[in-house]
């Protein structure tokens, strides 16, 4: 079972998105779709759906947070011709950070927002120890720039069976970067690939809440583990939702409510939606309760 999962929350767009992407991928799905009413962003349409072996979970729902390349995904390949494929259908309406073409790090690579403002790395390796699939990327930029490695070292250190794998640094001349931060990095949480760099140019961006990382947790025990070791922004604090001291947000669940919300009918939907509503960390009891009807 997936232990983190990148959830996307779409300005009111989130099954068209996700419909759009599992036509793109290959070997992807849609899994399940829900609705939250009266919450404060009004409607919020709720979709999972798997890309390529990743799942992935969506919101639509009003939004003033825009998806920005802060947080992007790395597409791996193994095939030219695939990396050319994708890239011609996120092409139309979307827009071209890095051109598609062969760079010192690989023979066919590209950096594409799509139309619904997601961005994606598409590389082609055939380097030993590359496996074909997504992983998620978070560049550090700003204020946060050059603190990629100390938040690798960080999230390994809470999330159990994680390993840093590579580390590739900035060497000397490569200006603004400073020698020494990270160009690219690959590690794992929870067994699940993602990648780092620090960016020294000035981008008018950085992250937010329109990319989190939900943990799947077991019980009231685990949440609190998690909420305690990462929660550094206090009101930032809702719904299950925080931030870390790095900017980047997660969602601390119990695994226990994506089956409320899969098998509840709508009653049951909206009792566990009001009930976590006024909820800062999830009480796993009181949304059983809500559950139940108690």
């Amino acid at each position: 079972m997936q232990k983190i999962t990148p959830e996307l929350w779409f300005n009111t767009q989130a099954v068209a998105a996700a419909e759009f992407y599992v036509s793109t991928f290959p070997n992807s799905m849609i899994r399940s779709t829900y609705q939250m009413h009266d919450t404060p962003s009004g409607t919020i349409e709720a979709v999972n759906f798997t890309l390529m072996g990743l799942e992935f979970s969506a919101f639509g729902a009003d939004t003033s947070n825009t998806f920005n390349p802060a947080i992007s995904f790395l597409v791996t390949l193994k095939v030219k011709d695939e990396v050319d494929s994708l890239w011609e259908k996120f092409l139309p309406g979307g827009q071209v950070l890095m051109d598609l073409g062969e760079y010192p790090f690989s023979g066919r690579y590209g950096w594409v927002q799509d139309k619904y403002g997601i961005s994606w790395q598409l590389l082609y390796s055939t380097e030993q120890g590359s496996t074909r699939g997504i992983n998620p990327v978070v560049m550090f930029v700003g204020a946060m720039c050059g603190r990629a490695e100390e938040a690798i070292n960080f999230w390994t250190s809470v999330l159990p069976q994680s390993t840093i794998h590579e580390i590739h640094r900035y060497g000397k001349n490569e200006e603004p970067d400073e020698a020494g931060t990270i160009k690219h990095a690959s590690f794992s949480l929870s067994g699940q690939k993602f990648r780092a760099m620090d960016s020294a140019y000035k981008h008018a961006f950085t992250v937010n809440e329109a990319v989190s990382f939900v943990i799947s947790c077991g019980n009231q025990a685990e949440i609190d583990y998690y909420w305690n070791k990462l929660s550094a922004v206090p009101e930032a604090e809702a719904c299950g939702w925080l931030k870390d001291k790095y900017g980047v947000s997660w969602q601390v669940v119990p695994g226990r409510l994506n089956e409320m919300m899969l098998r509840g009918d709508q009653e049951k939907i909206d009792r566990v939606t009001q009930a976590l509503l006024p909820m800062k960390k999830l009480d796993l009891a009181g949304l059983e309760e809500a559950y139940s009807g108690k």
